[in-house]
This record gives structure tokens, C-alpha cells and sequence, in this order.
């Protein structure tokens, strides 16, 4: 019913693994200023959003203190009409 295989060599993979090339990639291109001043333009505008954004929603997010929550009229139980 089962039949056994025969074990696979793997001696390429072992000859891979030694394998060593003698061709160099080039070497990468320097970024010209225009470019490097437009990664960090491009950087400072997504963190100002980004504070801009935090220092909007900041006082949207907290409660005051100092004045009890109101309940709308429709939590109240009131109707209107009647």
C-alpha cells in the first residue's frame, strides 16, 4: 500500500551554500541636496500634521472638570409635543 521513496540528495544545495560569485553590484548613487532636502521637507510636514492633528484633537478629547456633565433632554425622558 505505502511504497518508500528514495532519499533525495541535496548536494546542490550544499554546492549552492559555497557558491561564491565574483561579479560586484555598482555601487548605489549619492542623492543629490534637492532630493535630500525633499525627503526632509517631505518628513517635517508629516510629523507637523501629525502634532497638528494632536494638539487640535486635544481639547476635544478631554472633559472639563470643573463643570458637571449635562444630560440631553432626550436622556431626560422628555417629550416634545405633548
Amino acid at each position: 500500500m505505502f511504497t518508500r521513496r528514495e532519499p533525495v540528495p541535496f548536494a546542490f544545495i550544499a554546492e549552492a551554500d559555497r557558491f561564491s560569485s565574483n561579479v560586484t553590484p555598482p555601487p548605489r548613487e549619492r542623492a543629490s541636496a534637492g532630493r535630500i532636502a525633499g525627503r526632509w521637507l517631505l518628513g517635517l510636514t508629516i510629523v507637523a500634521g501629525l502634532v497638528g492633528s494632536l494638539v487640535l484633537g486635544m481639547p476635544a478629547l478631554s472633559t472639563p472638570s470643573s463643570t458637571p456633565a449635562q444630560q440631553s433632554q432626550a436622556s431626560q425622558g422628555h417629550t416634545q409635543g405633548r
